[in-house]
């Protein structure tokens, strides 16, 4: 274990599109594969931090492979002080915002910092950061289902320990809404935590009127019913809402969280490791969420995750939609319906063979 500060000697990102066990249906398309940008940062010790983010469109590949190896082409010889190289980043871009694309390559590369900072120390990142790895109620995540045709899934996920299922809503009438959650209710029984998300799908009178008419399913929270940026309509749904209101994967570094809170936009958060800065913006998110007392969930990224969640004081529930299993070496473990973080570093180790057949 070396004790000196390990410098940035090169960057390489990698753009993949990998295989998922499930297609993610939501209400604005499927999602039949994962375009995943694979993070490379080797330092002068020798050792590579990794992350991966997702691209949610093939489209986006090759642009964040061309920023994220820029960005670090820039940062080459510097060393590896996650807190120093975010502020040389956000002095980089504060001309152009940093939200988009460009916050995605600088929160990926955050985590590949982290990542080197805890194989270089030996230690997993949840120790790095002063915590402990412990196991972290997880839930499986799901695009739109039908009761009928997906039970099988359903019942696998039971099997596997989950606690919680979350399904997606949206793509129809309130309706068919309804008729899915009782369906999946009935299937899972009531002691389940069942969660819906509207992917920003609904306005907030119509949303108000589709959380009504889903009251009676007991649902465990009801995520982004309305567009994202929408901060007042998110706090008019949530004021008649019987349901917690959930919503943060698509809100940008800290500052982001800081207005959705002041807006009383969410009663809970989920930030996304990609999104809000990586590990250095998740670390002040969570600082941020202990203040007002909001339970923090996690949304993608479920490896890292489980480190960030160890750390963070209103941990809630930690997403598993498992988009990364086909190009890694040891993937998530679900164990009794929780994950436990695994080291040196995030634990990620890419299955080269994996990685060359998807690559494009």
């Amino acid at each position: 274990m070396s004790t000196a500060t390990p410098t940035i000697r090169s960057v390489r990102a990698r753009a993949v599109v990998a295989p998922i066990a499930r297609p993610v249906k939501t209400a604005f398309g499927v999602i039949e594969a994962a375009p995943l940008v694979l993070i490379d940062v080797t330092t002068d010790q020798g050792v590579t931090g990794r992350s991966y983010i997702f691209a949610y469109t093939k489209m986006t590949l090759k642009p964040l492979v061309h920023l994220v190896e820029e960005i670090g082409r820039e940062l080459t010889g510097r060393p590896i002080a996650p807190f120093d190289l975010m502020a040389a980043m956000d002095a980089r871009f504060r001309l152009l915002g940093w939200q988009g694309l460009v916050g995605m390559a600088v929160s990926g590369l955050d985590m590949a910092f982290w990542d080197a900072l805890g194989q270089t120390a030996g230690q997993p990142l949840v120790t790095l950061l002063g915590g402990s790895a412990r196991p972290i109620r997880a839930y499986d995540s799901y695009g739109v289902v039908d009761p009928v045709a997906d039970a099988n899934d359903l019942k696998r996920s039971l099997e596997q320990g989950f606690k919680g299922i979350k399904i997606k809503g949206g793509d129809g009438d309130a309706a068919n809404d309804e008729r899915v959650v009782k369906g999946v209710r009935a299937l899972i029984g009531p002691d389940i935590a069942l969660m819906i998300d509207f992917n920003q799908s609904l306005d907030p009178a119509e949303a108000t009127r589709r959380i009504e008419r889903l009251a009676p399913y007991d649902l465990h929270w009801i995520e982004e019913p309305v567009p994202q940026e929408d901060l007042l309509g998110h706090a008019k749904v949530r004021e008649t809402s019987p349901t917690p209101i959930q919503a943060g994967e698509n809100w940008w570094f800290p500052r982001g969280f800081a207005e959705a809170i002041a807006a009383g936009a969410s009663d809970f958060i989920m930030p996304d490791l990609m999104k809000c800065g990586g590990v250095t913006g998740w670390m002040r998110v969570a600082a941020q969420a202990e203040a007002a007392s909001i339970p923090m969930s996690s949304h993608l990224f479920a490896e890292a995750s489980a480190h960030m969640l160890a750390v963070t004081p209103t941990a809630h529930w930690l997403e598993v939609l498992d988009i990364a299993r086909a190009i890694l070496a040891e993937p998530v473990a679900i164990v009794d319906g929780a994950v436990t973080a695994r080291g040196p570093g995030l634990g990620l180790v890419w299955d080269e063979a994996a990685v060359a057949r998807y690559l494009v």
